[in-house]
């Protein structure tokens, strides 16, 4: 008897998110095919974790070479694959970011990026932005914006102070009584449809938390690694923050989560004042060694800006589609009509693209690997459905 794996999940597993009838069983590049044999055209790479594709040859072989030798040793003792990871990371991080702490997820490096700040400037407030998304652990929960998902929760989250994201006046004003320990966001918000700010508001927050002596920590989890055309965020506006928090991308698919922390705040850390379990174990290490590898020798973050270019010139031209926002391979796509029946649509003719908190907004977040042929054919399935 074949047990229906929908049916299976839904039985013993708690529910997460409301999911469509699909099971993917194996993928391939910008390709992934569910229980039954359909094939997806996948523009979306599970949140955005698919940095290269689904199952990249070089990862791959990284993580089977490593299985065969060690699967895993807590980071209670060295592991030169450890090392090379870090070392392979904080090259590519701006001058200044010379440490790494590893973990297992984007939530966990935000835990650890907000308990350094409070450790270091002794104070306990946090601000954020509106819209804003961080994770569901408790104390990043506290800095993700949305009643949502603090209701259940709302006597045990820490304190944070919301401001409106762009406006580097009410960031003065929140962070004027100098009992901030941090200011957090994402540089790109993602959930809330893939928004920017002026250049000038990263610079003004820079020079507003050196002045007041708070910590300013980018959540790069999905804008990091290269994905929007430089390794970092941060990089196109000039900026280098205190602390930043990478998971999605870093492991190519392999779950992995990192910190980058400047050396003024390193220099504070003592042994056993953090500590993981899995964190920073030797087959996500070896995958985040490959990811990196890759993208530097392929040149990846110049192919990102050019598969923006190209995506954005055809979604230009589709009827229906009023503006297309961000940089790299995240996109916000806003339309004139709600985004979830087109997301639905848009599946039913075996194409996988995300939504967001912007009702009239569909999320793009296709592998840096993607080959032009693959974008047009995207184009030619979107402009069909919203013909439609």
């Amino acid at each position: 008897m074949v047990l229906d794996p929908l049916a299976l999940e839904d039985a013993v597993t708690l529910p997460t998110y409301a999911k469509p009838p699909v099971a993917l069983v194996r993928g391939e590049g910008t390709h992934v095919w569910d229980h039954e044999g359909r094939e997806y055209l996948d523009f979306y790479g599970g949140h955005c974790v698919a940095l290269l594709g689904h199952c990249p040859p070089r990862v791959v072989e990284a993580i089977r070479e490593q299985a065969g030798e060690m699967l895993f040793y807590s980071n209670a003792v060295y592991s030169p694959v450890r090392a090379e990871a870090a070392q392979a990371l904080v090259d590519l991080a701006p001058d200044g970011l010379g440490r790494a702490f590893w973990c297992n997820s984007g939530t966990e490096a935000n835990e650890t990026a907000l308990k350094l700040a409070r450790s270091v400037t002794g104070r306990n407030r946090v601000v954020a932005f509106s819209e804003g998304f961080h994770g569901r652990t408790l104390g990043s929960l506290a800095a993700t914006y949305g009643d949502t998902y603090h209701a259940p929760y709302r006597d045990v989250l820490p304190e944070t102070t919301w401001v409106p994201f762009g406006w580097e006046g009410a960031v003065e004003d929140a962070l004027a009584g100098e009992d901030v320990a941090a200011l957090i966001l994402e540089p790109m918000q993602s959930m809330a449809g893939i928004t920017e700010a002026r250049p000038e508001f990263y610079r003004a927050i820079r020079e507003i938390c050196d002045r007041t002596g708070t910590v300013l920590i980018f959540d790069e989890v999905q804008t990091g690694v290269g994905r929007t055309g430089t390794f970092l965020y941060g990089e196109h506006v000039g900026v280098t923050p205190d602390l930043v928090s990478l998971a999605k991308s870093l492991g190519a698919g392999v779950p992995v989560g990192a910190v980058l922390v400047n050396d003024a705040i390193a220099a504070t850390v003592k042994a056993g004042d953090q500590g993981t379990t899995f964190g920073g174990g030797m087959l996500a290490m070896a995958a985040v060694k490959a990811t990196l590898a890759q993208l530097v020798d392929d040149d990846l973050m110049a192919r990102a800006v050019a598969l923006f270019a190209r995506l954005g010139d055809g979604l230009a031209e589709v009827d229906g589609v009023t503006e297309v926002r961000g940089r790299g391979c995240l996109i916000g796509v806003s339309l004139d009509r709600p985004a979830k029946p087109v997301a639905g649509a848009l599946r039913e003719a075996g194409v996988i693209v995300g939504t967001s908190g912007r009702a009239d907004t569909l999320r793009l977040m296709p592998p840096l690997t993607t080959p032009d042929a693959d974008v047009d054919d995207f184009l030619g399935r979107f402009a069909d459905v919203l013909n439609a």
